[in-house]
Protein backbone atom coordinates (compact mmCIF):
# COMPACT_ATOMS: atom_id res chain seq x y z
CA UNK A 1 0.00 0.00 0.00
CA UNK A 2 2.87 2.25 0.93
CA UNK A 3 4.14 1.98 -2.31
CA UNK A 4 0.97 2.54 -4.41
CA UNK A 5 0.37 5.44 -2.28
CA UNK A 6 3.58 7.02 -2.77
CA UNK A 7 3.80 7.27 0.90
CA UNK A 8 7.03 9.30 2.07
CA UNK A 9 7.96 8.93 5.97
CA UNK A 10 10.50 11.29 7.96
CA UNK A 11 10.72 12.38 11.79
CA UNK A 12 12.50 10.78 14.43
CA UNK A 13 12.34 6.16 14.21
CA UNK A 14 9.60 5.81 17.13
CA UNK A 15 7.61 8.92 17.30
CA UNK A 16 3.81 9.73 17.26
CA UNK A 17 2.71 9.47 13.70
CA UNK A 18 1.27 12.31 12.04
CA UNK A 19 -0.49 11.37 8.34
CA UNK A 20 -1.38 13.62 6.01
CA UNK A 21 -4.14 13.53 3.61
CA UNK A 22 -4.89 15.69 0.50
CA UNK A 23 -7.74 17.09 -1.33
CA UNK A 24 -9.83 16.47 -4.51
CA UNK A 25 -7.68 17.36 -7.43
CA UNK A 26 -4.33 17.61 -5.17
CA UNK A 27 -1.39 15.80 -3.77
CA UNK A 28 1.32 15.37 -0.88
CA UNK A 29 2.99 18.30 -2.50
CA UNK A 30 0.26 20.58 -0.68
CA UNK A 31 1.36 20.10 2.78
CA UNK A 32 4.96 21.78 1.97
CA UNK A 33 4.29 24.39 4.22
CA UNK A 34 2.78 22.54 6.94
CA UNK A 35 3.60 18.86 6.94
CA UNK A 36 8.25 20.09 7.59
CA UNK A 37 6.89 22.16 10.80
CA UNK A 38 6.12 18.78 12.91
CA UNK A 39 8.83 16.60 11.12
CA UNK A 40 11.31 17.63 14.52
CA UNK A 41 8.58 15.76 16.88
CA UNK A 42 6.47 13.89 15.06
CA UNK A 43 6.63 10.32 12.26
CA UNK A 44 5.54 12.52 9.49
CA UNK A 45 3.59 10.59 6.76
CA UNK A 46 2.59 11.76 3.59
CA UNK A 47 1.16 10.00 0.34
CA UNK A 48 -1.46 10.51 -2.90
CA UNK A 49 -4.65 8.95 -3.11
CA UNK A 50 -4.92 6.59 -6.14
CA UNK A 51 -4.61 8.66 -9.17
CA UNK A 52 -3.10 11.57 -7.77
CA UNK A 53 0.70 12.40 -7.57
CA UNK A 54 3.10 9.88 -7.29
CA UNK A 55 0.22 7.38 -6.55
CA UNK A 56 -0.16 4.08 -9.06
CA UNK A 57 -3.05 4.99 -10.97
CA UNK A 58 -3.17 1.46 -12.31
CA UNK A 59 -3.90 0.28 -8.98
CA UNK A 60 -7.41 2.56 -9.41
CA UNK A 61 -10.78 0.20 -9.03
CA UNK A 62 -13.57 1.51 -9.94
CA UNK A 63 -15.47 -0.82 -7.47
CA UNK A 64 -13.61 0.26 -4.29
CA UNK A 65 -13.44 3.60 -4.59
CA UNK A 66 -16.96 4.25 -5.69
CA UNK A 67 -17.37 5.64 -2.31
CA UNK A 68 -15.31 7.07 0.16
CA UNK A 69 -15.04 3.85 2.20
CA UNK A 70 -12.54 2.56 -0.26
CA UNK A 71 -10.02 5.81 0.51
CA UNK A 72 -10.18 5.39 3.86
CA UNK A 73 -9.60 1.54 4.28
CA UNK A 74 -6.30 2.68 2.17
CA UNK A 75 -5.62 4.70 4.79
CA UNK A 76 -6.12 2.11 7.71
CA UNK A 77 -4.29 -0.36 5.54
CA UNK A 78 -1.51 2.16 5.31
CA UNK A 79 -1.27 2.72 8.90
CA UNK A 80 -1.47 -1.26 9.28
CA UNK A 81 1.70 -1.82 6.64
CA UNK A 82 3.71 0.91 8.60
CA UNK A 83 2.82 -0.09 11.90
CA UNK A 84 1.53 3.20 12.69
CA UNK A 85 -0.77 3.14 15.77
CA UNK A 86 -1.75 6.50 18.05
CA UNK A 87 -2.23 8.33 14.81
CA UNK A 88 -2.66 12.17 14.35
CA UNK A 89 -4.80 12.27 11.09
CA UNK A 90 -4.95 15.08 9.30
CA UNK A 91 -6.99 15.53 6.31
CA UNK A 92 -8.18 18.50 3.92
CA UNK A 93 -11.61 19.09 2.33
CA UNK A 94 -12.86 15.49 1.34
CA UNK A 95 -10.32 14.01 2.96
CA UNK A 96 -11.31 15.13 6.62
CA UNK A 97 -14.16 12.74 6.08
CA UNK A 98 -12.24 9.72 5.06
CA UNK A 99 -10.56 10.27 8.21
CA UNK A 100 -13.73 9.90 9.69
CA UNK A 101 -14.42 6.62 8.13
CA UNK A 102 -11.47 5.42 8.81
CA UNK A 103 -11.16 6.51 12.72
CA UNK A 104 -14.86 4.96 12.62
CA UNK A 105 -13.74 1.53 11.13
CA UNK A 106 -10.20 1.33 13.19
CA UNK A 107 -10.72 4.07 16.21
CA UNK A 108 -7.97 2.33 18.62
CA UNK A 109 -5.46 3.19 15.95
CA UNK A 110 -6.13 6.95 15.90
CA UNK A 111 -5.59 9.15 18.58
CA UNK A 112 -6.67 12.49 16.92
CA UNK A 113 -8.01 13.84 14.11
CA UNK A 114 -7.80 17.54 12.39
CA UNK A 115 -9.80 18.10 9.39
CA UNK A 116 -9.28 20.99 7.31
CA UNK A 117 -11.82 22.60 5.79
CA UNK A 118 -14.51 19.44 6.10
CA UNK A 119 -18.07 19.13 4.62
CA UNK A 120 -20.09 15.83 5.24
CA UNK A 121 -22.18 16.50 2.44
CA UNK A 122 -21.84 19.64 0.19
CA UNK A 123 -25.83 19.48 -1.46
CA UNK A 124 -28.26 21.48 0.56
CA UNK A 125 -31.04 19.25 2.20
CA UNK A 126 -33.72 20.64 3.93
CA UNK A 127 -32.57 22.49 6.83
CA UNK A 128 -29.33 21.41 6.45
CA UNK A 129 -27.37 23.80 4.65
CA UNK A 130 -24.02 22.18 2.43
CA UNK A 131 -22.89 25.41 0.24
CA UNK A 132 -24.81 23.98 -2.76
CA UNK A 133 -28.09 23.24 -4.58
CA UNK A 134 -28.36 19.49 -6.57
CA UNK A 135 -28.43 21.77 -9.79
CA UNK A 136 -25.46 23.40 -8.66
CA UNK A 137 -23.61 20.41 -8.37
CA UNK A 138 -25.09 18.38 -11.66
CA UNK A 139 -23.95 21.64 -13.37
CA UNK A 140 -20.36 21.15 -11.96
CA UNK A 141 -19.94 17.59 -12.48
CA UNK A 142 -21.58 18.25 -16.28
CA UNK A 143 -18.96 21.03 -16.71
CA UNK A 144 -16.33 18.79 -15.52
CA UNK A 145 -17.06 15.94 -17.45
CA UNK A 146 -17.33 17.77 -21.01
CA UNK A 147 -14.20 19.65 -20.36
CA UNK A 148 -12.17 18.59 -17.12
CA UNK A 149 -8.87 21.04 -18.38
CA UNK A 150 -11.04 23.95 -18.95
CA UNK A 151 -13.51 23.50 -15.44
CA UNK A 152 -9.59 23.11 -13.80
CA UNK A 153 -9.05 26.60 -14.96
CA UNK A 154 -12.23 27.92 -14.09
CA UNK A 155 -12.95 26.56 -10.83
CA UNK A 156 -9.54 26.12 -9.09
CA UNK A 157 -8.85 30.44 -8.68
CA UNK A 158 -12.93 29.65 -6.89
CA UNK A 159 -12.05 27.18 -4.78
CA UNK A 160 -8.72 28.64 -3.81
CA UNK A 161 -10.15 32.03 -2.71
CA UNK A 162 -7.22 35.05 -2.19
CA UNK A 163 -7.78 36.68 -5.58
CA UNK A 164 -5.18 39.23 -4.64
CA UNK A 165 -2.99 36.01 -4.69
CA UNK A 166 -3.64 34.62 -8.32
CA UNK A 167 -0.28 32.93 -8.10
CA UNK A 168 -2.27 30.40 -5.94
CA UNK A 169 -5.04 29.32 -8.00
CA UNK A 170 -2.64 29.25 -11.00
CA UNK A 171 -0.93 26.24 -8.41
CA UNK A 172 -4.30 24.64 -8.08
CA UNK A 173 -5.24 24.86 -11.52
CA UNK A 174 -2.02 23.24 -12.61
CA UNK A 175 -2.49 20.53 -9.93
CA UNK A 176 -5.86 19.64 -11.16
CA UNK A 177 -4.67 19.08 -14.55
CA UNK A 178 -1.63 17.13 -13.28
CA UNK A 179 -4.50 14.26 -12.02
CA UNK A 180 -5.54 11.95 -14.69
CA UNK A 181 -8.88 13.39 -15.57
CA UNK A 182 -10.67 9.89 -15.38
CA UNK A 183 -10.00 9.21 -12.33
CA UNK A 184 -10.83 12.75 -11.37
CA UNK A 185 -13.79 13.02 -12.84
CA UNK A 186 -14.71 9.21 -10.72
CA UNK A 187 -13.24 10.93 -7.48
CA UNK A 188 -15.47 13.86 -8.15
CA UNK A 189 -18.62 12.73 -7.94
CA UNK A 190 -18.07 10.73 -5.11
CA UNK A 191 -16.90 13.75 -2.85
CA UNK A 192 -19.71 15.73 -4.04
CA UNK A 193 -22.39 13.57 -4.19
CA UNK A 194 -21.41 12.08 -0.63
CA UNK A 195 -23.35 12.65 2.16
CA UNK A 196 -21.21 11.63 5.57
CA UNK A 197 -23.55 13.29 8.59
CA UNK A 198 -24.58 9.96 9.97
CA UNK A 199 -21.32 8.64 10.07
CA UNK A 200 -19.99 11.83 12.30
CA UNK A 201 -22.14 10.85 15.68
CA UNK A 202 -20.03 7.23 15.21
CA UNK A 203 -16.67 9.55 15.56
CA UNK A 204 -15.08 9.19 18.88
CA UNK A 205 -11.60 10.14 18.52
CA UNK A 206 -10.74 14.07 19.74
CA UNK A 207 -11.07 16.26 16.61
CA UNK A 208 -9.87 19.39 15.42
CA UNK A 209 -12.22 21.18 13.16
CA UNK A 210 -9.88 23.91 11.29
CA UNK A 211 -12.64 26.54 9.33
CA UNK A 212 -11.39 29.30 6.89
CA UNK A 213 -13.50 32.83 7.45
CA UNK A 214 -14.21 32.76 3.86
CA UNK A 215 -14.93 29.22 2.00
CA UNK A 216 -16.91 28.78 -0.90
CA UNK A 217 -16.55 24.99 -1.34
CA UNK A 218 -16.90 24.43 2.48
CA UNK A 219 -18.96 27.56 4.61
CA UNK A 220 -18.72 28.12 8.22
CA UNK A 221 -22.30 27.27 8.31
CA UNK A 222 -20.68 23.52 7.42
CA UNK A 223 -18.02 24.04 9.71
CA UNK A 224 -19.96 24.72 12.49
CA UNK A 225 -21.92 21.95 11.89
CA UNK A 226 -19.21 19.36 11.39
CA UNK A 227 -18.32 20.62 15.23
CA UNK A 228 -21.56 20.56 16.40
CA UNK A 229 -22.17 16.81 14.87
CA UNK A 230 -18.56 14.86 16.67
CA UNK A 231 -19.06 14.34 20.01
CA UNK A 232 -15.54 14.92 20.41
CA UNK A 233 -14.35 18.04 18.73
CA UNK A 234 -12.84 21.50 18.43
CA UNK A 235 -13.65 24.41 16.30
CA UNK A 236 -10.85 26.60 15.39
CA UNK A 237 -11.61 29.77 13.04
CA UNK A 238 -8.86 30.76 11.01
CA UNK A 239 -7.65 34.03 9.63
CA UNK A 240 -7.75 33.01 6.60
CA UNK A 241 -9.78 33.11 3.32
CA UNK A 242 -10.53 30.22 0.78
CA UNK A 243 -11.02 26.42 0.93
CA UNK A 244 -7.12 25.54 1.07
CA UNK A 245 -5.05 27.63 4.21
CA UNK A 246 -2.62 24.90 4.34
CA UNK A 247 -1.78 26.61 1.01
CA UNK A 248 -2.70 30.34 1.69
CA UNK A 249 -2.46 30.66 5.50
CA UNK A 250 0.01 27.89 6.10
CA UNK A 251 1.44 29.47 9.53
CA UNK A 252 -1.92 30.32 11.03
CA UNK A 253 -2.63 26.35 9.89
CA UNK A 254 0.26 24.90 11.51
CA UNK A 255 -0.30 26.97 14.88
CA UNK A 256 -3.63 26.06 15.45
CA UNK A 257 -2.81 22.31 14.86
CA UNK A 258 0.12 22.21 17.17
CA UNK A 259 -1.87 23.64 19.52
CA UNK A 260 -3.89 20.61 19.24
CA UNK A 261 -1.94 17.72 18.86
CA UNK A 262 1.04 19.28 21.14
CA UNK A 263 -1.43 20.30 23.78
Amino acid sequence: MAKRLNAKVTGPAGAQPMVFAHGFGCDQHMWRYVAPQFEADFRVVLFDHVGAGGSDAGAYDPERYSSLHGYATDVVELCRELELTDVVFVGHSVSAMVGALAARDDPERFAKLVMVGPSPRYIDDGSYVGGFSAEDIDELLDSLDSNYLGWSAAMAPVIMGNPDRPELGEELTESFCRTDPEIARRFARVTFLSDNRADLAHVTTPTLVLQSTSDAIAPVVVGEYVHAALPNSSLVMLQATGHCPNLSAPEATSAAISAFVRG
